[in-house]
């Protein structure tokens, strides 16, 4: 387990633009100070999921850990908001360690795009006409011919949140594994997706690339009319979400697994 300094004494606070953001904020500067993130012991970040992936997306190299507290709208990736305590809090803060997909994509131009995704990378059809997707993993052709709205890799860490509302089974954060799910299938019927060990690259061949776009996106970052493809988990990277003791992220999915 990863441990934070003995004393935290230089909090970096980051909040999303909502009043209930903003006001816990001022508060919070107020009585903690805030000193710039890349010289902080740990980032703390006011909001709901959105700003906690941004968060995490901004800062994602240095290293640097992160405390959310929930002032928003969607807090699975929060910590429960309590202005008092904040040091002990930090100090007895649980470490997950996660890991970014990387996305690279060709479009139709020939032009390569490359963006990293906490939770997930999506690939969905941009017309009224289905995607026709070959699924390959490892450079073996697994799936010839998905006829879908889409398809999406998902990762632990985002396992709960667009994969889970698409059929995609939930996994646990420790687990080496990948969700590949696909986005309302219409042929093969039958086929609702896989769980890959997060050592494989997916790599999704777009057929019909210019009568049929497809756009890929990852987390927020969005290409159009992409033909190739290829998405892995980027070991390398390595992010430090901070969660108060029995509330880490295990938990929580855990708790969603059996949620009515």
């Amino acid at each position: 387990m990863t441990h934070l300094p003995a004393e935290i004494e230089r909090i970096a606070f980051v909040a999303s633009q909502t009043p209930e953001a903003t006001a816990a904020l001022n508060r919070l500067v107020q009585r903690y100070g805030n000193v710039d993130p890349h010289e902080a012991d740990v980032i703390v970040a006011l909001g709901g999921d959105g700003l906690m992936l941004k968060t995490l997306h901004v800062f994602m190299s240095t290293g640097k850990p992160i405390y959310g507290m929930h002032r928003g709208t969607v807090g699975f990736l929060m910590n429960e908001y309590h202005e008092h305590g904040l040091k002990e809090r930090l100090h007895d803060a649980e470490a997950t360690v996660i890991h970014p997909l990387v996305m690279r994509a060709l479009d139709v131009d020939g032009i390569g795009h490359e963006y990293r995704a906490i939770n997930e990378v999506s690939l969905f059809r941009q017309t009224y006409q289905a995607a026709r997707l070959d699924v390959i993993v490892d450079g073996k052709t697994r799936l010839r011919e998905l006829t879908a709205d889409g398809i999406m890799v998902a990762t632990p860490a985002g396992s709960t949140a667009y994969n889970l509302s698409t059929g995609g089974p939930i996994i646990p954060i420790g687990s080496p594994l990948l969700a590949l799910t696909p986005i309302s299938p219409f042929r093969p019927r039958r086929w609702r997706g896989a769980l890959l060990p997060d050592t494989a690259v997916v790599t999704i061949e777009v057929l019909e690339a210019d009568k049929r776009p497809v756009a890929a996106v990852a987390d927020h970052d969005e290409v159009r009319s992409v033909k190739h493809v290829d998405i892995r988990m980027d070991h390398a990277v390595e992010m430090l979400m901070l969660f108060d003791p029995g509330h880490n992220l295990d938990e929580r999915i855990l708790r969603e697994q059996f949620s009515h």
